[in-house]
């Protein structure tokens, strides 16, 4: 599981958050517990279609203890037609990417009008089995016709509760086209991948389970690198230079007692233009973002195995008291932070 991500190697790099001197790419995948459940290659002749149920049908039989699945697939020969349910599909070519983040169900298949060969408890039975380490990481689909297609399927889990920023500020399914060039660092992970699937080795699995996180993030740096100027959202955010050093100082120092007027200082403009343009490209205020991410820390300290006080995890997250720590985290969750321990099995 990503948890170990640091800042000190990106402040070199020319993107506003590292120019800020705080990574919250990496802070917000430290702490959203992103966990690799499954990775395989799908070698398909037509005619084929490749689909998934709505991701909380699978999610409990593949990775229980995760509270969301999102799934990513990467054409690696030939095309294909790729869509969400009930929603027309995509041409999708080599090197192209679907992100699938907010459990959707979904499919891939060529030709387009493609019918499915399995059922709904056919798919839960094989995503079980997958997971379990039990089937081959090369599966065959289709029939006998002359075009192949093939695309590597990625499975992570991740905490969607109280708050994750990053999946907020994703589309119901992303499609990033192929990107060519020296510094294509997926298609490094792409070849690596492709050659422990073919060519399964002794340890082999934790190291798919890995490629797995390690291609999910850079497929989200890719999407954030091609993000068109003027689009909102979260990741919008960290392209702005100046909501990116409000984002950073605010996921430096959570425990700081921060007010609008000192982090205004701090990122170099008047409350008035920060409160303003965070909002705007955010979605909400830079206080209540706060209070939020304060909120999602907290549920991992207080599922830490060291099972810390309440009131210890109350000041590392920046409430003076436990009383106002506890009824912050109650109105953001619905649980007091003791029962949140309980239900998180900690």
């Amino acid at each position: 599981m990503i948890d170990t991500m640091t800042a000190d190697n990106d402040q070199a790099s020319g993107s506003p958050a590292a120019a800020s001197g705080f990574d919250v790419l990496s802070d917000v995948l430290r702490c959203i517990r992103l966990t690799g459940s499954m990775l395989f290659l799908v070698d398909a002749h037509t005619p084929w279609m490749s689909w998934a149920p709505r991701a909380q049908d699978f999610q409990p039989v593949v990775l229980p203890c995760a509270q969301h699945l999102v799934s990513f697939h990467v054409v690696t020969q030939g095309s294909c037609w790729a869509g969400l349910d009930g929603v027309p599909p995509e041409r999708f070519e080599t090197g192209d990417v679907l992100v699938v983040p907010h459990g959707d169900g979904y499919h891939l298949a060529s030709p387009r009008s493609a019918q499915p060969s399995y059922g709904h408890d056919e798919a839960l039975a094989f995503f079980r089995t997958m997971a379990a380490g039990e089937l081959p990481t090369v599966i065959h689909e289709g029939g006998r016709g002359a075009e192949t297609t093939q695309f590597i399927c990625g499975f992570l889990g991740c905490d969607t509760q109280p708050c994750n920023p990053l999946l907020d500020a994703l589309p119901s399914m992303a499609h990033l086209r192929t990107s060519a060039g020296p510094s294509d660092r997926l298609r490094h992970l792409i070849d690596f991948a492709l050659c422990e699937l073919r060519q399964p080795s002794s340890g082999g699995r934790i190291v798919l389970l890995r490629l797995a996180e390690l291609m999910f993030v850079e497929v989200i740096r890719r999407y954030l690198e091609t993000m068109a100027d003027g689009q909102t959202g979260w990741l919008a955010g960290l392209h702005d230079p100046l909501v990116a050093r409000a984002l950073a100082r605010l996921h430096h120092a959570p425990d700081r007692r921060w007010t609008l007027d000192e982090l205004a200082t701090q990122v170099g403009t008047s409350r008035t233009v920060l409160a303003a343009r965070f909002a705007q490209i955010v979605g909400q205020p830079p206080m209540q973002y706060l209070t939020q991410w304060r909120m999602q820390l907290a549920t991992r300290l207080l599922a830490h195995p060291t099972r810390q006080k309440v009131a210890t995890v109350a000041d590392a997250v920046g409430y003076g008291s436990e009383a106002a720590f506890s009824r912050a985290f109650k109105k953001c969750t619905g649980l007091s932070p003791a029962a949140w321990r309980l239900r998180d099995g900690a």
